[in-house]
């Protein structure tokens, strides 16, 4: 099949790697413009991109890829099928017309459960103990298609999002293969996979900052779960309050769970164990070991480092951003 691959992030490396080893020819990436990080004038090419130059492949960057000039484009280029894989845009219905077979798109969660941009991440949050990745037959609903493939995997009790996500991508390389071999033997016209039942869709959106914002109210359980899944980004963040200092932010780098409820006394969204060298914090139903965490303005550091440094209490408070009054 003549391919037109649609992908950004690392999620798609390796289908991407796999179809220009295959038999088929890839003709074009279409990918996500350069953006500018942060403020700076300095931009990094994403990995599709890296790819794509290595092996001479054309790179095309559209705003959007919905307009008039890339439905020319690609029905110029005549491919069989669009590959599409964290690309970051939804495809109408006149681009996926262009190819013959329409386009199959590579989704890291078992569909219909968590639809959208962030399937790993909410698998993790609410503290699933399997998912996997499917891919689609594409329609203009989003990750609304019928289902080609679907492979399932369990999900460790520790394992967080950066540790997740590479085993999804490597697990869609074989579905990908086998999802256009299946199509091929079915013709254009014809309608494999099956249907998604809608009432179990659930969605997935994409993560804001302030969803790393941690609620002491929530479980021990919870809050570890949070941590895991908003690795690398937007990370976990909490304020420490000492007695009369100001709030002190800081960020969890490394963290554990400890089921055990906290001492006597201690309420949750307190500073639970302080010693030489170990920092608990209560929570519901447990309480969060700290090994590594960052505070405001400074490196990330080990938590003996910060006990020496700081000198938290037991009983200091940890608030969220939204328990802090307007004047702090």
């Amino acid at each position: 099949m003549k391919i037109v691959m649609m992908g950004t992030g690392p999620f798609a490396v390796p289908t991407f790697q796999a179809l220009i080893a295959s038999e088929h020819q890839v003709a074009c990436l279409f990918t996500q413009p350069v953006r500018s990080v942060h403020r700076r004038k300095s931009s990094i090419p994403t990995p599709m991109r890296d790819v794509a130059n290595e092996h001479g492949i054309e790179i095309h960057d559209p705003e959007s890829v919905n307009t008039e000039e890339s439905k020319q484009l690609l029905a110029a280029l005549q491919p069989d099928l669009l590959v599409v894989c964290d690309y970051g845009q939804i495809l109408k219905d006149y681009i996926l017309a262009t190819a013959t077979y329409g386009g199959i798109n590579l989704h890291g969660s078992i569909l219909p459960r968590y639809r959208g941009a962030a399937p790993v991440n909410w698998a993790i949050l609410n503290g699933d103990e399997e998912t996997g990745i499917t891919v689609i037959h594409m329609t203009p609903r989003l990750d609304g298609g019928p289902c080609l493939k679907v492979v399932r995997t369990p999900i460790g009790p520790t394992e967080t999002t950066v540790e997740l996500e590479p085993r999804l991508a490597d697990l869609g390389v074989p579905a990908v293969l086998e999802s256009i071999e299946m199509l091929q033997n079915h013709g254009p016209e014809g309608t494999p996979g099956v249907v998604q039942d809608q009432s179990l869709a659930t969605k997935a959106p994409r993560l804001a900052k302030s969803d790393a914002d941690i609620d002491w109210g929530d479980s021990a359980e919870l809050i570890y779960n949070k941590f895991r899944a908003f690795q690398p980004w937007p990370g976990c963040f909490t304020h420490l309050q000492q007695h009369d200092k100001p709030p002190l932010r800081i960020i969890l780098k490394e963290i554990r769970l400890l089921r055990e409820p906290p001492p006597e006394g201690i309420a949750p969204g307190s500073v639970s164990v302080v010693a030489e060298d170990r920092l608990y914090f209560a929570a519901k139903e447990g309480q969060i070991i700290v090994d590594w965490l960052q505070p405001a303005g400074k490196k990330p550091m080990k938590v003996g480092d910060f006990v020496h440094g700081h000198h938290p209490q037991v009983g200091d408070r940890l608030l969220s951003e939204s328990a802090l009054s307007p004047q702090e």
